[in-house]
C-alpha cells in the first residue's frame, strides 16, 4: 500500500525553476545538498539540470519519511519561500508568537528565514504527527 503523498512533485518542479537556490531540495527535506546547491548555483548548473530528473525519487522519498496531516507541506513551503520574512508560513502552522516575531523583524533579520528553510519539513512534520 502506497503512502499518501506528503509534498507535489508540481510544486518540487515549480521550485526547480529557482533550483540554482536549491529551493526544491529544501522543499523535499534535502537541506545539505539545498546549502550546497545554494552555495553553488546548482552545483555550477549541472546538479539543477540532473534534478529535472531526480526530482519523482525525491517526491517518493519525501512522503516515505513524513507525516501527512492538518498542516499541508506544499502550503506552508510556498509561504515560506515567497513570504517567509513576514512569517506567514508560521501563522500557518499555528506558531502566532514566533509569526509576529517574524513578521516584526523581517524573519529575524533573515536568520530565522533561513533556518526555517532547513528545517521546515521537520516542523511540520512534528506538528502532524501531534495531530495539528
Amino acid at each position: 500500500m502506497e503512502r499518501p503523498q506528503t509534498h507535489s512533485k508540481v510544486i518540487g518542479y515549480l521550485l526547480w525553476i529557482f533550483g540554482v537556490t536549491g529551493a526544491h531540495r529544501f522543499y523535499f527535506g534535502r537541506p545539505i545538498t539545498g546549502v550546497i546547491w545554494f552555495c553553488t548555483l546548482g552545483l555550477f548548473g549541472i546538479g539543477w539540470l540532473i534534478d529535472l530528473f531526480l526530482i519523482p525519487g525525491m517526491e517518493r522519498a519525501a512522503a516515505r519519511k513524513y507525516a501527512t496531516g492538518p498542516v499541508d507541506y506544499s502550503v506552508a513551503w510556498i509561504l515560506q519561500t515567497f513570504l517567509g520574512v513576514f512569517g506567514i508560513h508560521r501563522f500557518y502552522m499555528g506558531k502566532v508568537w514566533t509569526g509576529l516575531l517574524w513578521m516584526f523583524t523581517g524573519g529575524l533579520c533573515l536568520i530565522g528565514y533561513l533556518y526555517d528553510y532547513c528545517t521546515l519539513n521537520g516542523q511540520i512534520d512534528e506538528k502532524n504527527r501531534a495531530g495539528g
